[in-house]
Parts: C-alpha cells; structure tokens; sequence
C-alpha cells in the first residue's frame, strides 16, 4: 500500500526500449464454447453515468505530469477527472512553491501545469489539500488561486489522503504533524479546512476521508476513542462536507481472486451509505461518494487488470459513485512475471514508466499504455454521460454484465468473458427492451491487444466473446420513437416499517399522451417483481421481510401504453417490528477487519424452558467461529444460538464471526418463532 503512494524516483523523459518480448496470448482450449445467457432488464434502473466517473490519479514525482502525450492518451480513454498530487504526497505537498518536503518533486509539475494537462484533456480536477503538514489557511489560499485569480473552476477538495494510516491504529505511512491524531481531531481538522476553503470559494465541494467498508481499519475502535473511524468522521464533520472518499485495494494471490471481488461492491456501497445516513446528520442524502484510488492485486499491467477496472468502475458506478480514479498514470515496475501469457511487471502505472527491473528486462517504451488503460477506455465507449445504468447478469460467475440505457433509445452492453482459456457463446436475453433485427456494432479488447477493435458482427441475442476479453455490444431500439412516452419519475423516498413501506416519488413529466398510472417494481437480481401501480405517487407495500433489503424503480405508462425510463432507484431496508414479546440488541464488540467479537442480549416474556434464537447473515461472506453462553450453529446464512437460561430479565449470548468484505450486522432476530423488537 505504502509503495504505491510514495514512489519517490524520478520517472525519465526518455524511451526505453523494452527488452521483454510480449508473448503469445492464452487461445480457447475446446473447440465448442461454453454458453452462458445474460440477462439485461431495462426497467431495473440503477445509477446514472455522472461527467465525472472515469478518473485516473496524476502526481507530483511524474515527469510526464501535464505533459501533451499523456493528456492526450487521457483524452482518447474518456478520462474525465484527474486527481493531484498524488496520494500520500497530498499531506506533505506546498503548492505555493510546488514541494514535497521528504519527498521527490520532478521539474514542472506544479499547480498550472497540471491544470494545462487537466484542461487538454478535457477532464476536470480533483485536489487534495495538505491535511498532514499543512493548514486550513494554506489551503483557502489553494482554492483562492485556483478558483478566483486563475478561474480553473476547481470542485472538488479532498482533505487529506489516508489518514487513518497517521499512526492511529498502528500503521503509519500518512505524514500528520498534528499531536491528536484520532478521528475526531482530523475531524475537527475537516471543519475548519471546510469553514476556511468556502469562505474562499462558497462553491467548492469538500471531501472527508473514511475507511471502506470491510478493510483495515474499518470496525476498529481506536485507543482513547469511542467509536470507530468513520462514525467518529461522520457525526463531527458529516454537516460541513459534499462527498466522502473511499480507496480499495482489495486482496487475492490469483487473477480469478482479484477478478471476484467486484462482487463485493454493491454491499460495500449500502454500508457506506448506511454509516452516512446514520452519523452524518440531516440531509445526509446530499453526501456523495468518491473512490479516489483502486487498483488490481494481479495483473496490474495485463489482461485481468482491464477487466478489474472495467468491472469496478461499472460496479461502483451502477452504485453512483461520482468518480473512480486508478492508481495510477505512471508508478514504476516492481516484479517480473507472466500474467495470463504476457510480462507483468507489478507496476500500478496505468502508463509504462519505461523503468528497468533486476536482470535487466525492462518496461515497454515510455507512456506505453497497459491493458488497465484499454479497460478504462472500453469504459468510455459502454457507458457516456448522461446515460442510465440498468441490471444486467449472466448466469456463469466467469462471465460478467453490464449495461446501460441511452438517451436516443439505444442500449450499450460490456460483457467480460474472466476465462483466460475458453470462449463463451453468450445468449442475450432483454426485458423492457426490445433491440433492432440490424446487426449490432461491436468493440473487443482481447488478451494482449494494443488496440479496441470494432466491427458489426452477430446479433443483438447471441454473440461470442474470446477468452479474457471485454466486448460492448451497441444496439439501436425497435421502437419507431424513443421520444414519444412519459418523462422519467424522480427519485423515490420510502418510510418502511418491519413488514410495510410507503414509497413516494415526483410525477413524471407527460410526453405525447397524459400519464396513465405509476409501476413500482423490486428488482430480485435481473428481475423485476411488480409490487402495485397507482394513479397518485405514492403506494402502500405490505408483507415484507423483517430486516431485509429492497430495491425498487418507478415506471411512468401513459394512455397509449409508452412506459418511461425506470426512476432512480431506491434501496431500503426493513426494521424490527416496534413492539414484541421479546427484544434483542447486537453489537459488534470487537472488530479486527476480517472477524468480529459480537455480543447479544436478549430479553423475553412468556418463555419457560429451552428457547433459540434465529438471524440469518445479510451476506453469503459472514461466517460463525465460534460461542459461548448458549449452543451456536450456522446453516447456509442462517445462525441459530439456543439456551435454557431465563430471558425474562435479560440473557448475554457472544460469538466470533469472519468476514470478508463489508461487514453488515444483521436487523431482524426471531425467539422461537416470533420476531423480537430492537432493544
């Protein structure tokens, strides 16, 4: 972690010839494709592509910084945000004088310079001001500079990078000279960086540093604290700021570990946005999410890193987050290997740096793009500003979907075939869209190509997709008129109980006909499940699931049978029922990151002998280790824990629990049946 962000050589400003030879890439090991069907549901509506999503960090050490070969390389891949200085070197860098006390500054990367390459590329910036080394008046004369003397129109202002890695918890590899280091002093910190940089520009939009859900040091409670990180964050600074900044760098030894673990972006996003709605305050909604660094385990520089960062872009950007930024433009080979039939040379660059390695083999020729930066711009040819992310799946886990809805009618799908050896002959089924007979364009990036192919091949149904390869398949809409029906319904709000909800949302706007009726539907995976229609806006839902999770959209159908686009969608959650002959309380008493020490208290009437007490996981990634005060057992996501000690006035039972990725406690506990209010 530590080495990605503080990479101090200067980068050369001089080709190298590489002296590996790019081998012979991986061909399908059997003569008949295995099939797969995906599914793409056009009325299960999910984010929309913000200006902002395709993002790649820039730094302070390049050499290459600002310069036209690399903003135009960004430009072509659809790189709309550019993040500066680069990562730790946020908390030591002075942009007055453009140093890094303790660090390396290459010629001609200050403030201006980076803008030019920011603004050639036709990109926008995202800036960390210096939390670690700096003050709130060193920045407000940043964005003073930056947004009044130049007119850069700077936005978007992360306080700090990473400091939860200040020494805190045991890990130090941020710089903060502050003598309090503990959350709620970097939150305070964030206050009056906040306060200080809107009196300069009152339209800047400030970013506070949290942990991401289900990584170190997310769940620990610090020492002299007493909560977690970002409970801390968000409960003092939550009313001051615009967005929240998260990095992943999740684990795995093999390309088929890094290649699942986009899995886990959906339930990282809900806990993300479960802690800002608890901590953050009224109007928590308005806080945005910002992944500013990720990166792949394996195959930073070959085939499994493209089709890391096309999945976690698409993944997290299905989720809104306003921006992903890769780590980074370039950072320098590490270790020599063979990455699905090509050299690897462990190097986070999304550009070769042209560095040489023990040995003497070297990187490609300077600015050299890796197969992360094709990643990123078959990224840019699926998904465009503006347009509506929708569910897609496929039921083969080595096969993965995406898909979104556009303005002029069409639909783009990315598909990723994670075999490095077999094709797949791919079905593709559509619900809510019904694609032209005309032969879709296709684009495809293939194991150990330099370059997007495009053609007009196969049919908007079937289609065959290489090994490790990213294909998008762009299809025009059957319908004589895309503009004819309603307008889209706003954003649906939802008051939910433990088994009902009223959901509400804005009318939408008619198009050629009035509006008929509203359709709610629940997305369950690839399908939707309609749950009612109405004439009004709003609709009463019953015999739901005690502490479980719903999506929904909002369709508008106008008399002519027209339906709109799906609304924005909605995620909530159901609760405990207010009153029960019983309570429960969980806590997580002690988190290590990837385990949990939790505690249970129950308290019940009307219970005489044995009793067991039922939760099931909200994640297939939770797992039961261990119990005591009662007999534990865990089926499938189901835990039971049973006891003949008398609840009437109160029981503790305790557990130890693994996880991996976020860990999202359960809400809703039955006693022998009947479900328990919350304690």
């Amino acid at each position: 972690m530590t080495a990605r962000r503080l990479r101090w050589a200067a980068w050369p400003v001089i080709a190298v010839l590489a002296a590996a030879v790019w081998g012979m890439g991986a061909t399908a090991g059997a003569a008949t494709a295995p099939a797969a069907t995906v599914t793409v549901n056009a009325k299960a509506g999910l984010a929309t592509m913000p200006d902002t999503g395709i993002g790649i960090n820039h730094a302070v050490w390049d050499s290459q910084l600002g310069t036209d070969e690399v903003a135009d390389l960004f430009g072509a891949a659809g790189v709309r945000t550019m993040r500066y200085p680069g990562g730790s070197y946020g908390d030591i860098y002075h942009w007055k004088d453009n140093t890094a006390p303790g660090g390396y500054v290459a010629p001609n990367t200050d403030f201006d310079t980076f803008m030019g390459g920011v603004r050639r590329a036709g990109a926008q910036p995202i800036i960390i001001a210096n939390y670690g080394t700096g003050t709130p008046e060193e920045a407000a004369d940043w964005v003073r500079y930056a947004n009044v003397t130049k007119g850069y129109g700077v936005k978007y202002w992360e306080i700090g990078n990473e400091l939860y890695g200040n020494g805190h918890y045991g890990a130090n590899w941020e710089a903060d000279n502050h003598a309090d280091k503990s959350p709620a002093a970097y939150a305070n910190g964030v206050v009056a960086y906040a306060d200080a940089m809107k009196a300069a520009d009152p339209g800047v939009k400030i970013g506070a540093v949290l942990t991401t859900p289900g990584n170190w040091p997310d769940g620990l409670v610090g020492s002299g604290d007493t909560a977690t990180w970002n409970q801390t964050v968000l409960s003092i600074a939550g009313p001051h700021i615009d967005f929240v900044i998260l990095h992943w760098y999740p684990s795995g030894s093999t390309a088929a570990e890094a290649l699942a673990k986009p899995e886990q972006v959906n339930d990282m996003m809900f806990a993300a946005r479960e802690q800002i709605s608890r901590y953050a305050g009224a109007n928590s909604g308005r806080i945005g999410i910002a992944m500013t660094e990720t990166n792949t385990p394996v195959g930073m520089d070959t085939q499994p890193g493209a089709l890391f960062a096309a999945d976690t872009y698409s993944s997290l950007l299905e989720n809104g987050v306003f921006t992903i930024d890769w780590w980074d433009t370039h950072n320098g080979g590490a270790k020599l290997s063979t990455v699905a039939g090509y050299p690897d040379y462990g190097d986070s660059g999304i550009l070769s740096s042209a560095t040489c390695l023990e040995g003497g083999v070297c990187e490609p020729a300077l600015n050299t793009p890796f197969a992360p930066y094709y990643g990123l711009k078959m990224l840019s040819t699926f998904a465009r500003p503006g347009d509506q992310f929708v569910r897609a799946g496929a039921d083969d886990p080595l096969v993965g979907a995406h898909a979104v809805r556009r303005a002029n009618g069409d639909l783009a799908v990315l598909l990723l075939n994670k075999d490095p050896d077999q094709a797949r002959a791919v079905t593709l089924d559509y619900a809510g869209y019904t694609p032209s007979a005309a032969a879709p364009q296709v684009f495809t990036f293939t194991n150990g190509a330099t370059s997007i192919s495009s053609a007009t091949t196969g049919t908007s149904t079937s289609q065959t997709l290489p090994p490790y390869s990213l294909t998008t398949l762009v299809l025009h809409t059957a319908a004589s008129s895309a503009s004819a029906g309603p307008g889209t319904p706003g954003q649906p709000g939802a008051t939910a109980t433990d088994r009902t909800a009223t959901i509400t949302w804005a009318p939408a706007a008619p198009g050629g006909h009035p509006i008929a009726k509203y359709e709610v539907y629940r997305q369950v995976g690839t399908t939707s499940e309609q749950w009612g229609e109405t004439t009004g806006t709003s609709l009463d839902v019953g015999n739901l699931v005690p502490g479980s999770r719903y999506t929904i959209n909002v369709l508008a159908r106008d008399t002519a049978g027209n339906v709109s686009w799906a609304s924005p969608p909605l995620t909530f959650t159901t609760g405990a029922p207010a009153a029960s002959s019983c309570t429960v309380r969980m806590t997580d008493v002690t988190d290590w990151a990837s385990g949990f020490v939790g505690g249970i208290h129950v308290t019940a009437t009307g219970v005489v002998g044995d009793w067991t007490l039922t939760f099931s996981w909200p994640t297939a990634r939770q797992r039961l280790t261990g119990g005591w005060n009662g007999t534990w057992a865990q089926n499938g996501t189901t835990v039971t824990v049973s006891s003949s000690a008398a609840p009437a006035s109160g029981v503790d039972v305790g557990f130890t629990a693994d996880y991996g990725g976020p860990n999202i406690l359960p809400t809703a506990f039955s006693l022998n049946g009947v479900v328990c209010a919350a304690g």
